[in-house]
């Protein structure tokens, strides 16, 4: 009797040992789902932001010299491959908004190609001259060609951020 009481604890404990792992198991499972971001400028949340597509609304009702106050997420489509000092940002289609960072007080990684962020800041509209247009083709590594391609200046969203999480690449 002695034995079988004996028995019966173990095969009740070594059973719950083994819930136990495969709940650790499952959490760690779903750790590795979680988004991590990295922190750029001032200190952002991911909470109130509105998609690209939404900010494209919002800047088809602006016209040259107004600006909003605004929280956005988006891919990043190009990056400044000297200092990572600008990033452009696909709204939809083929509209795009250029990203500076408030005061040259912060760059994000060269290699920020393709990353999601999220952007505090004010978005407003703009009009960039050549000579502007055509230092951003350098920065972006284009081809003397295509810089001298560019003969006419450009109304542009433009986005001055000071804050930016960045989807760190795993």
């Amino acid at each position: 009797m002695k034995y079988v009481v004996q028995f019966c604890f173990f095969v009740v404990f070594g059973l719950n040992a083994c819930k136990e792992v495969k709940k650790t198991n499952d959490e760690v499972t779903e750790l590795k789902q979680e988004v991590v971001y990295d922190s750029f400028g001032a200190k952002i949340s991911l909470d109130g932001a509105i998609t690209s597509e939404a900010l494209l609304s919002k800047f088809k009702m602006m016209k040259a010299g107004d600006s909003i106050n605004v929280k956005f997420t988006s891919i990043v489509k190009d990056v400044c491959s000297k200092k990572g000092c600008w990033m452009k940002l696909p709204l939809v289609d083929d509209a795009e908004t250029m990203v500076r960072f408030k005061d040259y007080g912060f760059f994000v990684p060269l290699d920020s190609k393709g990353r999601e962020v999220v952007l505090n800041g004010k978005a407003f509209i703009k009009e960039t001259s050549v000579k502007e247009l055509q230092h951003y083709a350098e920065d972006a590594g284009k081809t003397k060609e295509e810089i001298a391609k560019i003969t006419k200046s450009k109304i542009e969203y433009t986005f001055e951020a000071d804050g930016v999480l960045m989807e760190r690449k795993m």
